[in-house]
């Protein structure tokens, strides 16, 4: 090999011999993942950011929510149930209060027959 007009960089490195680009392959390799690994990171951030912010959101929503269900005495899954409400939209809402409103009218009706009867005379 003395007269060989190959130069070895690594004297014990077969790939400098075969290949010898194959430093810089690998170079741009590692950079390669470097970068993909930056925008990976970068993105993973965000994206925790972003869940982070809703579920903070979500959060405040679910407090007012529960402190609505404690002073009716029932979640929002109950009243919906109880009224036979799928979804909350203003349209099914609105037939629920009409309904309540007619219902408070008839108790006062009633009520106000309890009163008449309680006050004639029983012979």
């Amino acid at each position: 090999a003395s007269g060989s007009s190959v130069k070895f960089t690594h004297p014990n490195c077969l790939g400098c011999l075969i290949y010898p680009q194959a430093k810089y392959l690998a170079q741009i390799i590692v950079m390669g993942v470097q970068v993909v690994g930056r925008a990976f990171a970068r993105a993973l951030r965000q994206e925790f950011a972003a869940s982070r912010a809703a579920a903070d959101a979500r959060g405040r929503a679910g407090h007012r929510s529960a402190a609505a269900s404690n002073l009716s005495g029932l979640s929002l899954q109950e009243a919906q149930q109880i009224l036979n409400v799928s979804k909350l939209n203003p349209e099914e809402v609105q037939k629920v209060v009409r309904a309540k409103e007619r219902l408070d009218e008839e108790l006062k009706i009633q009520a106000q027959e309890d009163r008449e009867k309680g006050q004639k005379p029983h012979t």
